[in-house]
């Protein structure tokens, strides 16, 4: 497969060296040919311990929390490998993750790598210490400085849809502030995070122990990770019901936790916008990558007048958007990452159709696709936004459409979730649209198209969908802890 990957099957990185896991190995699968593409070390709870102490070591018996330069240089060290191995990791992310090519000169692959620059910098030119000045309380005069300091031994736990993307979102400004880490990808895509510590086991002065890899099939051994008193913060992105069951574990030690959870994002299209071109982004949108990101604005709002058009222009959209296979330079819709997922994404399609929605396009597996965990993009209308489809996050290529009448109700019905990730507005009136951002209680907002994504970006979500944000300087410090030194003057 990739010379990253000798002989079909990956490695554990724990302390600095390439071990085989404890249990064996488990397969990794393609998602669009079913196939078996190799093994990964499947790693056991020894496996987990071992990793746990050694970043432990490190970060206890090293400078490596206290030497920014030296972090700095091997960040962008990590970088330049990674993007001389850029071709291998993208055929790697293609056929594990049914990642479609296209996106990995994007968001998969090449804009993440690209994104550990930025943390390199951080590390060099954060602000580490603040001098508040001298004051008098209780009448002792006090020269206060504050100082940022790494938290210590982080534990990642990371999901499948954009495996590059979220494990590089946690190991750059981890590492950046001063952490050493001990990463648990999903079991899904085991090589894409495997690859990574191949790449800094052999082409990185990174120091044994900073970084450890443990892939496993079994989740209980990412779980450990939140229980463990050795350590001391838990940065999850997942779904929000695992979310949940992470902060409990990390609870028993009250460690920091960092959650990025689930998403059920609405697009609100004004009246005064452009129907027909918002609608049409909304229905493309929820087709890239087979709809498999937290993201993604799965609710389409429209202005109640509009709504028959509106359902035919997402349909039409939908209708000619063909899954395709994700090695194809022209696919934006691949397969579904796994057979498990596509008939999570079936069950709803049932369960809409049940409370009395309505599938105006697609609702199947595609004719043309006889092997793959595809499904076509689909388009669900004349339901309520308490229909379970429309509260609850889907994970696949599907849209629902929804009527509102007035701009305070299309603010109501998009707060009317349990979620509070994402967003999108469009519309003309600048003063209306400022209204509704205002009004949407969501962590991140695209209006008319613009983009919020960039690693000096902050992102993260309100209510159920997670605590804390990533990437940005605020991502940065959700890996810092303050101390404050009072000195008498």
């Amino acid at each position: 497969m990739s010379s990253l990957l000798p002989n079909a099957e990956s490695r554990l990185l724990i302390g600095g060296k390439l071990v085989a896991g404890a249990e064996g190995v488990f397969d990794t699968v393609n998602p669009a040919t079913e196939e078996v593409l190799g093994q990964a070390a499947d790693a056991g709870g020894g496996d987990m311990d071992a990793a746990v102490a050694a970043a432990r070591t490190a970060f206890d018996d090293t400078d490596w929390s206290r030497n920014h330069v030296f972090r700095a240089r091997c960040l962008e060290q990590l970088r330049t490998a990674l993007q001389a191995h850029a071709d291998e990791l993208r055929e790697i992310t293609v056929a594990e993750a049914g990642a479609p090519r296209m996106l990995t000169r994007g968001p998969q692959l090449e804009g993440p790598v690209a994104d550990l620059g930025y943390s390199a910098s951080l590390a060099e030119t954060y602000s580490w210490e603040t001098d508040l000045g001298v004051a008098e309380p209780m009448g002792i005069k006090t020269r206060r400085v504050l100082r940022r300091e790494a938290v210590g031994v982080v534990g990642a736990i990371t999901p499948w849809n954009f495996p590059h993307q979220i494990n590089f979102a946690k190991l750059g400004p981890a590492l950046a502030a001063g952490n050493t880490l001990v990463l648990k990808p999903a079991p899904d895509t085991p090589w894409c995070a495997a690859a990574v510590g191949a790449v800094i086991a052999e082409h990185t002065d990174i120091p044994p122990g900073v970084v450890n890899i443990v892939t496993s099939a079994d989740h209980a051994i990412g779980a450990r990770l939140t229980t463990d008193p050795r350590v001391d913060m838990i940065s999850f992105t997942g779904s929000t019901q695992t979310g949940k069951a992470v902060m409990a574990g990390a609870a028993t030690t009250l460690k920091k936790t960092f959650l990025e959870l689930g998403g059920k994002s609405a697009f609100i299209v004004l009246d005064d916008a452009n129907i027909a071109a918002a609608v049409g982004v909304a229905a493309f949108s929820v087709c890239v990558h087979a709809g498999q990101g937290c993201a993604i604005t799965t609710r389409l709002l429209v202005p109640r007048a509009a709504y028959d058009d509106a359902v035919q222009i997402a349909a039409a959209t939908l209708g000619g958007i063909v899954p395709g296979d994700p090695a194809d330079p022209r696919t934006v819709c691949g397969p579904l990452i796994s057979q498990r997922q596509r008939a999570r994404v079936e069950r709803y399609l049932e369960i809409a159709v049940a409370e009395g929605g309505r599938i105006v396009t697609g609702g199947g597996r595609p004719a043309n696709r006889e092997r793959g965990f595809y499904i076509e993009p689909t388009l669900i209308a004349d339901i309520a936004n308490t229909a379970t489809v429309a509260r609850e996050e889907i994970f696949g290529p599907v849209l629902v459409v929804i009527p509102y009448d007035g701009d305070d109700d299309a603010i109501r019905i998009a707060n009317d979730s349990p979620y509070g990730l994402s967003g999108s507005v469009w519309g003309s009136d600048q003063d209306r649209i400022r209204r509704v951002t205002d009004g949407v209680r969501t962590g991140t907002l695209s209006v008319n198209g613009g983009i919020w994504y960039a690693a000096d970006a902050p992102f993260g979500g309100y209510k159920q969908s997670g605590i804390g944000r990533e990437m940005g300087i605020a991502g940065f410090e959700e890996y810092l802890e303050t101390k404050l030194i009072a000195y008498q003057a």
